[in-house]
């Protein structure tokens, strides 16, 4: 069976390397054979994630940075802690740069029989076609149909380097009054820095992360990048036995740190449909495609609500200049009960 992914991103790496271990021949369609990836963009990977990514795709435990605890603060409540996540026994989620995550995959799908680069598309040839690349005539074509939504916000990335700490390994949410800014480790001396901020483009984002920086000495910024923030959910995840992915089917907000993380829950999704098919001598057709939808969009759906809801809130919150709000939250984050309902909807997604 032949199966074609057209892009060559990370969430097509990702998938080619989960086929290619099934003995599926894949080609990877795209113009460029090699992305040049910003240095500061990072990805957070919840410990599920990470357990089936080792299992399923490739190991990058080598790659990954741990994180033990989350803090998230508010400026409404003069940066006292509302919620607190920890867990002393196994790590919550790892970071990881974008750059080097491409590169390994690359590198190690490169040397794989199973896969071959190519820049046009047969349509003939494929039993199931999976769309990655939003820029392609396809996309154009069949997956223009979404719910969008603006943010009118900015997000700021970069990495900071500092003095040394020990055990570095702890990430921080400020709820700021101009958009959540997250302090996300990637080494004992490296700090990813993602800032969503509200309104147009502004030149002193260092002057802000200075302010709410409380623990690192910095040493260096790296060069920001910056990109318009909006959401989106595909209406329709298929055409016939072609099937939409990754960033097509959905797009959040990155203060939840759950982007990938969707994707990663969406490939396995996948995956086990696939083998389901494989082992029962069936072939790789547009009745995957309809599996796929019925299994993940009301899903996807119902989790990038559950993020934009969580924007909003804190939004609100901060319009109003209220503390009622964030003193329920902070009642509730003490309760072991619902911490640990959180906990488990970040790090599995929605289960039904």
């Amino acid at each position: 069976m032949n199966v074609c992914i057209l892009g060559n991103g990370l969430t097509s790496l990702s998938l080619a390397k989960a086929l290619v271990n099934l003995e599926i021949n894949v080609d990877i369609i795209s113009n460029t054979k090699n992305l040049k990836l910003d240095e500061t963009r990072t990805i957070g990977l919840t410990h599920s994630n990470i357990e089936f990514f080792n299992k399923n795709i490739s190991n990058i435990d080598k790659l990954l940075w741990k994180i033990k605890e989350i803090r998230i603060l508010n400026d409404n409540l003069k940066n006292e802690e509302l919620i607190n996540f920890n867990n002393n026994k196994k790590y919550l989620f790892a970071t990881i740069k974008n750059k080097d995550f491409y590169n390994f995959l690359h590198s190690n799908l490169s040397k794989s029989k199973k896969l071959t680069f190519k820049k046009k598309l047969i349509f003939a040839k494929y039993n199931l076609i999976i769309n990655c690349d939003p820029t392609n005539i396809l996309t154009k074509k069949f997956f223009f149909k979404n719910i969008n939504k603006n943010y009118n916000s900015f997000a700021y990335t970069t990495i900071i380097e500092h003095k040394k700490l020990i055990n570095n390994n702890t990430a921080l949410q400020i709820f700021t009054k101009n958009g959540p800014l997250a302090f996300l480790p990637l080494s004992n001396t490296k700090t990813s820095i993602v800032y969503s901020y509200k309104g147009k483009k502004i030149s002193n984002i260092h002057k802000l992360v200075n302010f709410y920086n409380k623990k690192n000495i910095i040493e260096k910024f790296d060069e920001y990048k910056t990109f318009s923030l909006k959401s989106s959910n595909l209406r329709n995840y298929y055409h016939q036995n072609i099937l939409a992915f990754g960033d097509l089917l959905h797009k959040i907000h990155p203060l939840a740190g759950q982007g990938f993380n969707m994707t990663v829950r969406d490939i396995q999704e996948l995956v086990k449909i696939v083998k389901f098919k494989i082992e029962h001598g069936l072939i790789l057709d547009s009745s995957v495609c309809m599996e796929f939808e019925k299994k993940t969009k009301h899903k996807n759906y119902l989790f990038s609500n559950s993020v934009d809801f969580l924007y909003e809130f804190f939004n609100f919150e901060r319009k109003i200049k209220s503390k009622i709000l964030n003193k329920t939250i902070k009642f509730l984050g003490k309760q072991k009960s619902t911490n640990n309902i959180f906990t488990k909807l970040a790090d599995n997604g929605i289960v039904i």
